[in-house]
């Protein structure tokens, strides 16, 4: 199947200029390439190999013991891609970089610890060699900030497993030797070589490398006060991630949660920059969240990672219902009865920290119970760019798309260009009902149209009533779109007139829509890691000399409700 014939087709894009770079950050990247690489800088890392651990870091997260067995078998699955028998094992021919910086990354290493027997820990250590062996200096990729700040954390957090009293100490001087090494890197880079929640994850790695490799209070004080003024940047005051994915809220979570970890570990005082923005995004993390306990499928985020985040909750030690409203994240939760919609009411995240964003402006997703109705496409993982940019598409979201044109530039280096401004009308809740609205310009500047969006939950769940709006130029064609979970049956009825939605459990619900033409067709989704085959339901219509004006709603069907 390709992204046109599941009827996702390349939408025409704005030309748009960009800003340059920062002109002293481009030196110093040039800078660091031309010297890093030289026998020179490799002598200035070098340093007696510390005997042992100073600290041995209780961070672990559950590794998946099919993936271990898999790795065991020359099976490497990260990023979506699979290579057997990596070649060359440090560079292998063919890889993306999705998947070479979840390989130098080494977080797999934890599939292979939970398969805990003796085959799975001789194959760590043979792999760890491997690598060492293919050039324990200075690479562009390998040693990037933010993917050293994941080795560095996957070697230390699980030396005891690979290289404890109990393991063959052959490798453990060479292994140390390596990590005192890295972490020196690691420590002129963290701080200014990547962006967002990137940064984030290397000044973890420099954190977890001090504290591992026995740096005192002092040496660390940069680092975490480093930290703390990213936090400050990067969390914002509702709980949100800067970058708006909720897969990237997770991660950062996380990473907070493991530095906690650490600096607890060493008896050192955890910075409030740390407990505050770790306070504040559980709850923001909750709201992202389906009845069924996994994410919501918006910017670069797939379904999965449900246990995960129950575990990353747990160990945030944070209780409380999930957010309702994130305004500046830009993301509003309706919920009542056993029905979860979670709306993307938010601006495309800034410039630099776009890499994730889709062009969804006003999408939602829609949950029963653990059953998915209205969903947005998902992500793409994998080697295919045509999947990964249909993904990122308007029309891979359940919201409107105006004569098949993104609302936000995708630029070909899968950043933003033109964007959005969006604006949440108001928030009213009265009686356990609740409403919403919303509106943005991104069809402003291509059509003269501005589309607005209002949401309506009713107080026990069963009714969800929607308008969309389009106010401005006359002429232009326009789609609402609802696509549907692969589980959910689908068919027309009253005369196409109508859809009967069909949930696994039996629970039906009818859509109605008056403004447009109704129709399904074909779709995909991405959102459990492969494609899948699944149905939307379209409106379609052209705007008018008044605009356009499209009502629908959806209403759950009593239980002995006729089927047409």
């Amino acid at each position: 199947m390709t992204p046109g014939a599941a009827g996702i087709r390349p939408a025409r894009r704005y030309r748009h200029g960009r800003g340059a770079e920062a002109p002293f950050a481009r030196l110093r990247a040039r800078l660091l390439a031309a010297v890093a690489g030289t026998r020179l800088y490799r002598l200035t890392l070098a340093a007696a190999a510390p005997p042992r651990l100073a600290l041995s870091l209780p961070i672990r997260w559950p590794g998946d013991p099919a993936r271990g067995a898999a790795l065991l078998r020359g099976e490497f699955r990260l990023a979506g891609e699979t290579i057997r028998d990596p070649t060359p094992f440090a560079d292998p021919v063919g890889a993306s970089d999705d998947w070479r910086r979840e390989f130098h990354g080494f977080a797999w290493l934890a599939d292979l610890a939970a398969l805990d027997d003796a085959a799975a820990r001789d194959a760590a250590r043979a792999m760890i060699a491997a690598w060492l062996a293919a050039g324990d200096g200075w690479r562009p990729f390998a040693w990037r900030a933010d993917v050293l700040g994941a080795r560095l954390t996957a070697w230390i957090t699980l030396f005891d497993v690979f290289f404890g009293p109990d393991q063959a100490d052959a490798q453990r001087g060479p292994v140390l030797a390596s990590l005192a090494r890295q972490g020196r890197h690691l420590a002129r880079v963290a701080s200014w070589e990547t962006a967002g929640a990137a940064r984030l994850q290397a000044l973890k790695g420099q954190i977890i490398a001090g504290l591992a490799l026995g740096a005192g209070e002092s040496r660390l004080a940069r680092p975490v006060a480093r930290l703390a003024r990213e936090l400050t940047a990067q969390i914002l005051p509702d709980g949100g991630h800067v970058e708006r994915s909720p897969a990237v809220q997770l991660a950062v979570l996380r990473d907070l949660i493991d530095i906690r970890t650490a600096l607890r570990a060493a008896h050192m005082v955890v910075p409030e920059a740390v407990q505050m923005a770790i306070d504040r995004m559980a709850p923001m993390l909750r709201m992202l969240r389906h009845g069924d306990g996994r994410l919501v499928q918006f910017n670069d985020t797939a379904e999965a990672y449900g246990a995960l985040a129950d575990l990353a909750l747990t160990r945030a030690e944070v209780r409380g219902r999930p957010l309702l409203s994130a305004p500046h994240s830009g993301f509003q939760r309706l919920q009542a009865g056993k029905t979860v919609l979670v709306a993307d009411t938010g601006a495309p995240p800034p410039r630099g920290l776009d890499r994730h964003a889709h062009a969804g402006t006003l999408s939602f997703e829609m949950s029963y119970g653990r059953e998915r109705l209205i969903v947005n496409c998902g992500a793409w993982q994998g080697t295919n760019p045509e999947w990964r940019r249909a993904a990122r598409q308007t029309a891979a979201h359940s919201t409107v798309i105006v004569a098949d044109t993104n609302s936000a530039e995708l630029l070909p280096d899968g950043t933003i260009g033109r964007r959005p401004v969006v604006s949440l009308a108001d928030r009213v809740e009265e009686e356990g009902s609740q409403w919403i609205a919303a509106s943005h310009d991104g069809y402003a500047a291509g059509f003269g149209l501005v589309h607005t969006r209002q949401l309506f939950l009713s107080a026990d769940g069963e009714h969800l009533r929607g308008e969309d709006g389009l106010a401005g130029r006359p002429g232009a064609a326009f789609v609402i779109r609802f696509h549907l979970h692969p589980a959910v049956q689908v068919s027309l009825v009253q005369e196409g007139e109508a859809a009967l939605l069909r949930l696994p459990s039996g629970t039906g619900f009818r859509l109605r829509a008056q403004g447009a033409q109704l129709a399904l067709a074909e779709s995909v989704y991405l959102g459990g890691g492969e494609v899948r085959k699944t149905q939307q339901i379209v409106l379609s219509g052209h705007v008018g000399s008044q605009g356009a004006t499209v009502r629908w709603a959806i209403r759950r069907e009593g239980k002995k409700a006729a089927a047409a």
